[in-house]
């Protein structure tokens, strides 16, 4: 959408579910660009939307986040995405254990007893149509997202700086993402 004029047209081709549906709806009712057809057949959707003029300001987000089990890193890197898409300037910030999750070696587990049964859970996440923490993290980092990592916890669990999965990655302490909470319009802080 960015590269194109005002007044454009784009086709979106998706499955027919009710989510996409839904998220398309929101995405051009939050931007402002015009939802003009939807059309059905064998069993894909197709939407054509307009571009707006002016894209509408959104408020920003800054989101901090400790666990990086594979349950509690879903939500809110899914609404992080589902921000910088709608046009809002997002901040993640990972602390504590979290901060394994920048790393290139990480890999999303299941907490406790139901460590064993992480593959499944995964497949089943992939099926349901969501990526891997590392593929949205890539996605945020392509809207222009910053990311910070907590530099006293990469300290104390032992990440370097050269194991971080991509250059830009913000090395920061609590000020830093305080500033960056008081710029933003949504805070969500999750343990």
């Amino acid at each position: 959408m960015r590269e194109l004029q005002p007044g454009a047209v784009i086709n979106v081709l998706t499955d027919v579910r009710a989510a996409v549906d839904s998220d398309i709806r929101a995405w051009c009712g939050t931007t402002g660009h015009e939802l003009v057809e939807v059309q059905e057949a064998a069993g894909t959707r197709e939407y054509a939307v307009r571009k707006a003029a002016e894209v509408r300001e959104q408020p920003g987000w800054a989101i901090v986040i400790s666990n990086p089990g594979l349950e509690e890193l879903l939500s809110p890197l899914g609404f992080a995405v589902a921000a910088g898409l709608a046009g809002s300037a997002v901040s993640i910030y990972f602390q504590g254990p979290a901060v394994r999750v920048l790393t290139r070696s990480f890999s999303e587990r299941l907490p406790g007893w139901k460590r064993p049964f992480s593959a499944f859970a995964r497949r089943g996440l992939d099926r349901a149509g969501h990526p891997p923490p590392h593929v949205k993290l890539r996605q945020l980092n392509d809207l222009g997202a910053r990311i910070y990592v907590c530099g006293p916890s990469m300290d104390h669990f032992k990440v370097r700086p050269e194991e971080l999965l991509f250059a830009g990655i913000r090395i920061a302490a609590y000020p830093t993402f305080v500033a960056e909470m008081n710029d933003a319009g949504v805070q969500v802080f999750l343990q």
